[in-house]
């Protein structure tokens, strides 16, 4: 394979896991000689997503959208989000008898239930429709395998996350914190509803808790908690910083398929405290390098005496190279299309 074109509803300026898994993955194909393309919505006309204004939802056409990716002139097509332009690759792929695989980033079903009473179910048949047209959809981890396989998801692949050990990394001194109480419970991510963080910041720790990121739930919880240190979202080196800063990374989320956030902590040498679910039962090795447990605050609590040397040894193993040299025996195994 020597190019492969990227189409995505999730590119800059947002930030998020899906923004950021492409990035490192078109980073880590430039370096083995392989072209990539982005077909993102900042080449297009855009409205505000609804309940998630910064997200913007790109307005095209199905035909303009083939012109692009034709013009793009790669050897494959993956598709990486399930939005406007994600739906409508797919329609234009299939129009012409072309083949393409798809990522599962998001679960989406849960997201909107928790903004909405709406069942799953449904939605899980569209996704699951969308996805099985494709040639091979890729998952991050075992248990998102065994879940989508479960409700009727066919040619699934695992892709894993990696992480910058370059980037996030222990640190003597960073210069953060030095006016605030410790221990410091750090969290980073999207501040969404879905993301759950009234379950960490009503924990009655000692302390000072810190939120890294932005998102419409931002205003809501500055006011509801007002004793939380919100400093909004960071990247690159001041990023890294804050993970160094901590004490312990507390990731109340139920719904992620993933969280590289517990990856780039670990990184920094910082135990991660969460909820025995999905995402991180797959990434944290309980009683090693964080601590899992339906009580949140004690598990918190117990991730302190935690090896963070051991945290940041387990992260050195999850280079971005190997998730990458996954992703090309992906797109060369591809079973051939079906349709649901």
């Amino acid at each position: 394979m020597t190019s492969v074109l990227f189409v995505t509803d999730a590119w800059r300026p947002q930030i998020n896991g899906v923004m950021r898994t492409l990035e490192h993955t078109i980073q880590a194909l430039e370096r083995i000689g392989i072209r990539s393309e982005v077909l993102g919505p900042d080449g297009f006309t855009t409205l505000p997503c609804p309940t998630y204004p910064d997200i913007r939802l790109a307005l095209t056409t199905r035909r303009r959208l083939s012109r692009m990716i034709a013009e793009a002139d790669c050897a494959h097509v993956h598709i990486a989000t399930e939005g406007p332009l994600g739906l409508l690759a797919g329609s234009a792929r299939r129009r012409h008898g072309q083949t393409y695989t798809t990522s599962y980033h998001t679960r989406f079903p849960e997201y909107i239930a928790a903004r909405a009473p709406v069942p799953v179910a449904p939605l899980y048949a569209w996704l699951r429709r969308f996805h099985n047209r494709g040639s091979g959809c890729m998952v991050a981890t075992e248990s998102l395998h065994s879940d989508l396989a479960g409700r009727g998801f066919r040619n699934l692949m695992r892709w894993p996350r990696g992480v910058d050990t370059d980037l996030f990394r222990p640190m003597a001194e960073t210069g953060l914190f030095a006016d605030l109480p410790r221990p410091i419970w750090l969290n980073v991510g999207r501040v969404a509803v879905e993301k759950n963080l009234p379950a960490f910041l009503g924990l009655d720790l000692p302390g000072t808790k810190v939120v890294v990121g932005d998102g419409p739930h931002l205003p809501q919880l500055r006011r509801r908690y007002p004793q939380t240190r919100f400093v909004g979202a960071k990247s690159g080196a001041e990023l890294a910083r804050h993970y160094a800063a901590a004490d312990v990374f507390v990731f109340p989320s139920r719904t992620d398929t993933f969280g590289m956030v517990m990856l780039e902590a670990l990184a920094a040498g910082l135990p991660v405290a969460a909820f025995p679910v999905m995402g991180p039962r797959d990434v944290i090795a309980h009683g090693r390098t964080g601590m899992l447990s339906e009580d949140l605050g004690a598990a918190a609590l117990a991730a302190r005496d935690l090896s963070r040397a051991e945290c940041r040894t387990v992260a050195e193993s999850r280079g971005w190279s190997a998730c990458t040299e996954q992703f090309v025996q992906n797109l060369s195994r591809a079973e051939p299309a079906t349709v649901a």
